[in-house]
């Protein structure tokens, strides 16, 4: 009796030291992005929120203004400026700034962004963007990475609105000049069901999470008008991006945002209420 004691405490000990060891091990996380992302230093407030409690866990990204989820692999960048970026093909023999950043590592989560558009048309996103998804798991060298698709937001545009791209601007398997679109969108609620679903639809054709970054602004926008989301008619205010950043600190740390002291440049009431939106 006694030596089985022994043997079920030094297993106690044993797993208290594992799980220990867990919790202090490095975690590497690369966000893949545009500005939707970066847009006022949204991964550093997540980092900072991260420093609060889950030091171990380190954020680094990869965005750029414009760039959609393809051409991380595919573009070399020409000229960039806080705005925008001018791109080309690469050759076979360069690499893109963002391959440099996936072979820095052994990624353990990697967060991928892409325009919001470019999910709602569904030639676009099962020729384009799924492929671009494949095609970034396929470069990286970690078989136990997990990824995390970014939902992002319904616009702030005026309804009923159809979103159309001509073939050729797609893919070379289309008709050159035939239009292909969304759905027609009447209303903000059908508005972010659409994006929601696209992303589910990626995800899930990808076997990779989605975050509810989309749901966080719907809830937002419809129970707090008097808080606003945005710079402009897409990109993230620094609410926004605050919002955004408390969803992501939720996933990577599996903790609640309200229990955080950090609030960036927002108001103290409203980053509260933006962290129990988030819960």
């Amino acid at each position: 009796m006694k030596n089985a004691l022994l043997i079920i405490l030094a297993f106690i000990t044993v797993s208290c030291k594992s799980q220990s060891q867990e919790s202090t091990e490095e975690l590497n996380v690369l966000f893949i992005g545009n500005s939707l992302t970066f847009y006022h230093d949204m991964p550093q407030m997540v980092q900072k929120m991260l420093n609060e409690t889950n030091p171990n866990i380190k954020i680094h990204q990869s965005t750029f203004p414009g760039m959609f989820l393809g051409w991380h692999l595919d573009k070399i960048i020409v000229t960039q400026d806080e705005e925008s970026i001018s791109v080309r093909e690469k050759s076979e023999t360069e690499i893109t700034e963002t391959e440099k950043k996936l072979s820095e590592k052994k990624w353990d989560i990697i967060i991928l962004q892409e325009g919001t558009i470019r999910v709602l048309i569904p030639e676009l996103r099962n020729l384009v963007v799924d492929s671009s998804i494949r095609k970034i798991k396929e470069f990286v060298n970690n078989p136990n990475c997990r990824f995390i698709l970014f939902n992002t937001w319904a616009s702030k545009i005026e309804y009923p609105k159809e979103y159309c791209h001509p073939g050729f601007l797609i893919d070379d398997s289309l008709e050159k000049n035939k239009k292909y679109c969304s759905e027609n969108i009447k209303n903000l609620k059908q508005h972010n069901d659409v994006v929601n679903l696209s992303y589910q639809k990626l995800a899930d054709n990808n076997n990779i999470e989605k975050s509810n970054n989309g749901n966080l602004f719907f809830k937002t926008r419809e129970k707090h008008p008097e808080i606003e989301l945005f710079d402009d008619s897409f990109h993230p205010s620094k609410y926004g991006s605050f919002l955004n950043a408390c969803e992501f600190y939720q996933i990577l740390s599996s903790q609640k945002a309200i229990d955080l002291k950090y609030i960036g440049e927002i108001e103290p009431k409203t980053a509260e209420l933006l962290k129990r939106i988030a819960e």
